[in-house]
């Protein structure tokens, strides 16, 4: 079992490897500054095969409308 540390690391890992830099930390900031239930969203409306900057903009939406 991996550690929580170890877990966010990869977490951010391949957030950058997929956005650079600062997406990477602006999707960060975004997910963290509003109030946001991420399983709920995941159970209703998380798509199979979306890339991240897709998933993103999926988060941000919903975030918006919840």
């Amino acid at each position: 079992m991996k550690t929580d540390t170890i877990i966010k690391q990869e977490g951010i890992n391949a957030l950058i490897s997929k956005l650079g830099y600062v997406d990477a930390e602006r999707f960060i900031v975004l997910i963290s500054s509003e109030p946001f239930d991420y399983t709920k969203w995941r159970e209703h409306s998380l798509d199979e095969g979306l890339n991240i900057r897709q998933l993103s903009q999926k988060a941000m939406t919903y975030s918006q409308n919840n």
